[in-house]
């Protein structure tokens, strides 16, 4: 395959793995050791824990640590060595021991384990002899606020995470100068409080919830120093990633207090580093000069203000504001909000400007303050040196801003905005809070996946999905409960329709849908996508509704009438009769809501008509393998136009992804002739005064009409009757879908492209999987787009349990065949409804279909199951392959036979949705070949003529509903493709 899928499908999205691989040291298991009374003021103050997980919960950070408490000593010194902790919080007096002979004990037992000190008063953070001040890592003063223990827990993890964080990822690094425990337990919570608030508050809106808690861990890391050298020590190991510091101005110099040692610091630092954001925070106004002088902002510790005047360093000074494109002067340029109103302003700031900014990393400090740790990391003024023209250096600058927008949205399932929605940048957006459905969660789990495919078969270029906006289940929640519509559900079709049509979307959503529809001028599909859709065992395939929109009213209201609408009735479609039947088998009380996908109708206009090249399905599995194929070397339906053709079993051609050349319809040209594809369904871009219910909006064109358009000429073969042969070219003469260039000639690697996304898809999802799916041509047709819709489960037979068939069953057998879906064996039927050969006329199939629906109701007011047989394929939406029944029309079936026959040879239609949702409930599905076969075991054969002699409770113009006196009994080898229905002395039956 080229590839080992396993290793290509993400446990997370590749675009942010960066992001999974920062801060792996958590503070997970915290041990507070204090006195009773101590334990007491705690609780006092509100419970620890309590108090903690709400300031988690409050800056949306990550699971908070647990937290264990020992109230003396031993009992401490106990826990330390039985288990391992990440972090020792200890009060100073406990039981004839303070907290710094405390923590050098713990340290004799665990030496790496941090232990930091919390007093109520400053002196008690004093050690009482040098010889165990190594025994407290950090010493602060209890406030009664969680957010201290908040910060003591964030300073530890930044501290061992910091130097793996800035080589992986370039994370930036403020570092904070303060001995006082008094100021540091005031002003580190403050810092942090203001960073977690600042990087979530420029978090680009366009990331889901789960992309902004993990892009959080690229936020600055907060580095403490308690003297002059500890500080310097922190700047010279971290200087490429510091780009703030915070220091006070009276510290330990040398081993002594030194009231410059701040200004000496700072001073050093502006000289290594003059980009670097310096603050200085003092309780003297005379260091207001100093800092002045330093280039630095000035805070006095004791200004009520200070909370305000923090904030306003964080926006000005450390990139969590506006981008401010000035001038060198100062002049203000532009500012710029968001990454793409920043791409904006690149394309027109003045070259004074852009250079200041980039010889100053003006640009990569202010991305990064945004996690933007990959386009940090290009924008970095290192990375333009060797560029001499700015022209040049403009163009790649806008260039690595818009390629990193366009990446990250790969494959990534991205929160709706009025405000930012751009369809050129994002693939795949939601409205609303709620579920996505069935259907959709297979989208996005496959989107994901592809983006893993490095392989050049499945480059983005070439395999991609249609830009996709899902309402999420909330909307049709509040919908129903606003317009009081929960009495409707047993309605009849019609009725339900009308009340779903006038009733009104939610305001919210009607907003969003407005700021939707104003970026969108393409042709737009809604489809359903239910919760119990395309899940696994009952896929629902097919039997929701699906509307087809030209968008391209000149009124845009009306336009967004009509999208609306086409909402409605997929939600009306919810409870319809056929989903209602469907739903009978299912989780008892389990009831269903419907979520919708707003998406991007791939093709081209074409005198007026807009479809697709190709349409089709793929399936891993091939339920009817021949002429040496193999059933795990799968199966694919493709057509011409829209997919409807393909998955209501019309007209398509059946090919092997494995073996594509092997046509099984096409064997001569009399058969190519009688199963070719003959009409395609296409979107009229001319009727676009409403919404029409019929075909979903689709019209039914003839092959030959769209003889002179791209797609026919280039996909089809010609006809010539003078010589009864069939050429590959376009020609004068009648047009055959043979799909030539794709499949017999290889110009397009559309059987590859299918086996390696079958391959993917079984392996990510453990089963057997069925895709849909489009192409586009190109006119390099190796250059074509492929467009994945959609994936979902299905079950190939569930090969488990013992069958066995011996020579009795087929002695009894009044029905046999070698091509049976299904694995089982069925008992306690007796009602059969069946198509007499004698009476059927291929013209009448709708007729017929209505007949079967009428009888089939009446066995199922009984609460019986039945078998049914028939000529063709039963479900398919031409009349002329089958019998097109809807699941509403045969609810309560039990098994069916499909019989082929001369009156109706159509192949059985694998790709269609009915197919599908028969297979998913376990209803066998046999198929019986009459053309030449006779009896015996391993031969195709129903015997009309006992059926005919069985006792008849009912007959139509063309079926026989019959009841026989005794129950038969169905039995299929799903391993072996064999089945029979036999009823026990069946010569006596009757």
């Amino acid at each position: 395959m080229g590839i080992d899928p396993s290793k290509m499908i993400p446990a997370f999205d590749p675009h942010f793995k960066v992001f999974h691989d920062l801060m792996p040291f958590k503070v997970q298991e915290i041990l507070l050791v204090s006195s009773l009374y101590d334990a007491f003021i705690l609780e006092e103050d509100g419970s620890l824990t309590t108090r903690l997980i709400e300031e988690y919960k409050g800056l949306n950070l990550s699971k908070p640590p647990k937290i264990t408490r020992a109230s003396s000593p031993e009992e401490a010194f106990e826990l330390v060595a039985a288990r391992r902790y990440d972090l020792v919080i200890t009060m100073p007096y406990l039981q004839g021991m303070n907290g710094f002979e405390l923590g050098c004990k713990i340290k004799e037992i665990r030496p790496l384990i941090p232990v930091v000190l919390v007093a109520h008063n400053v002196r008690a953070t004093l050690p009482p002899d040098e010889e165990y001040s190594h025994g407290i890592d950090g010493a602060f003063l209890w406030c009664c606020e969680a957010d201290l223990f908040l910060a003591i827990i964030k300073c530890v993890e930044d501290f061992f995470n910091v130097s793996a964080d800035t080589k992986s990822a370039m994370v930036r690094v403020i570092i904070y100068v303060e001995d006082s425990p008094t100021y540091r337990s005031r002003f580190l919570p403050l810092i942090y409080q203001e960073l977690v608030g600042q990087t979530q508050s420029v978090l680009d809106e366009s990331l889901n919830e789960r992309h902004r808690i993990l892009r959080m861990r690229a936020r600055p890391r907060i580095l403490l120093a308690k003297s002059y050298e500890e500080a310097l020590e922190l700047f010279e190991k971290y200087q490429p990633y510091v780009f703030g510091v915070i220091s006070d101005a009276r510290f330990m110099k040398g081993g002594e207090v030194n009231s410059n040692a701040g200004g000496a610091f700072l001073s050093h630092v502006s000289i290594q580093a003059p980009d670097v954001s310096l603050l200085m925070v003092s309780s003297e106004e005379r260091n207001r000069a100093v800092a002045t002088d330093l280039g630095a902002v000035f805070i006095n510790k004791n200004s009520p203000a200070t909370a305000e005047r923090v904030h306003n360093f964080f926006l000005r000074y450390l990139g969590f504001g506006d981008f401010v494109f000035q001038l060198e002067n100062g002049d203000t340029v532009c500012r710029a909000t968001t990454l793409g109103e920043f791409q904006n302003c690149l394309k027109v700031v003045p070259d004074e400007s852009l250079c200041y900014h980039l010889l100053s990393n003006h640009f990569s400090n202010w991305v990064m303050a945004r996690t933007e740790v990959v386009l940090a990391r290009d924008l970095h003024r290192d990375c333009f040196q060797s560029m001499g023209d700015l022209g040049q250096i403009r163009e790649e600058l806008i260039a690595r801003v818009f390629r990193l927008r366009r990446l990250r949205q790969r494959g990534v399932v991205v929160n709706f905005s009025r405000r930012n929605y751009d369809p050129n940048m994002l693939d795949f957006v939601k409205i609303g809070k709620g579920s996505m459905g069935g259907k959709a969660r297979g989208m996005a789990f496959m989107w994901a996946c592809l983006q893993g495919a490095k392989t050049d078969l499945l480059s983005s270029e070439k395999v991609t999905m249609p830009k996709t906006c899902v309402i999420a289940a909330d909307g049709f929640d509040t919908f129903i409960t606003e317009n009081k519509l929960q009495f409707a559900k047993n309605m009849g079709d019609d009725k339900v329709v009308g009340l779903f049509l006038d009733a009104e979307l939610p305001g919210w959503l009607k907003g969003d849908l407005r700021a939707f529809l104003k970026k969108w001028d393409l042709p737009l599909s809604v489809r359903s996508s239910s919760l119990l859709e395309d899940a696994q065992f009952k896929p629902y395939a097919g039997l929701f509704s699906t509307y087809f929109l030209p968008n391209n009213h000149s009124d845009f209201e009306e336009r967004l009438s009509q999208l609306e609408s086409a909402i409605k009735l997929v939600y009306a479609s919810t409870w319809f009769e056929g989903p209602r039947e469907f739903s009978k088998d299912s989780i008892q009380g389990r009831g269903d809501s419907m979520a919708v996908i707003i998406q991007q109708l791939v093709g081209h206009e074409h005198n007026g008509f807009w479809y697709p090249s190709v349409s089709g399905v793929a399936q891993s599995h091939n339920y009817y393998p021949i002429m040496n194929m193999a059933a795990a070397d799968g199966v694919a339906h493709i057509a011409l136009g829209l997919g409807k053709m393909v998955v209501e079993g019309g007209r398509s051609l059946l090919f092997s992804p494995a073996h594509p050349k092997k046509l099984v319809q096409f064997s001569s040209v009399e058969d190519i002739l009688a199963n070719s594809q003959r009409q395609f369904y296409a979107l009229s871009m001319q009727e676009n005064s409403c919404l029409r219910l019929e075909h979903s909006n689709l019209v039914l064109r003839e092959i030959q009409e769209a003889e002179h358009e791209s797609p026919v000429m280039v996909l089809a073969s010609t006809y010539i009757a003078d010589e009864h042969r069939i050429r590959d070219a376009c020609l004068p003469g009648v047009k055959v879908m043979t799909f030539a260039h794709f499949l017999k000639y290889s110009n397009y690697p559309l059987a590859q492209t299918l086996q390696e996304l079958l391959h993917i898809g079984k392996t990510a999802m453990g089963c057997e999987v069925e895709i849909e799916f489009v192409v586009t041509l190109s006119e390099d047709l190796s250059r074509s787009t492929f467009y994945l819709l959609q994936i979902r489960p299905m079950i190939a037979g569930g090969e488990y349990g013992e069958v066995s068939l011996c020579e009795d069953d087929y002695a009894n057998a009044f029905c046999a065949s070698s091509q049976v879906l299904g694995h089982g064996k069925i008992e306690g039927m007796v009602d059969i409804l069946f198509v007499d050969p004698n009476l059927f006329d291929s013209s009448k199939t709708q007729q017929i279909a209505s007949e079967v629906g009428k009888l089939a109701r009446k066995i199922s007011c009984r609460d019986c199951s039945f078998l049914l047989i028939g000529p063709g394929r039963w479900g398919t939406a031409d009349p002329w392959l089958g019998i097109p029944v809807q699941w509403r029309d045969i609810a309560g079936v039990g098994a069916i036979v499909e019989v082929q026959n001369s009156s109706i040879r159509a192949e059985p239609s694998q790709g269609s949705h009915f197919f599908q949702n028969i297979t998913s409930l376990g209803i066998p599905y046999i198929t019986v070949n009459e053309l030449g076969a006779d009896k015996g075991r391993g031969k195709d054969y129903i015997d009309w003529q006992w059926l005919r002699q069985q006792n008849v409770v009912e007959s139509g113009d063309y079926v026989r509903h019959v009841r026989l006196s005794q129950a038969f009994v169905v039995k299929c080898d799903g391993k072996k493709g064999e089945g029979v229905i036999s009823v026990q002395n069946k010569g006596l039956c009757g």
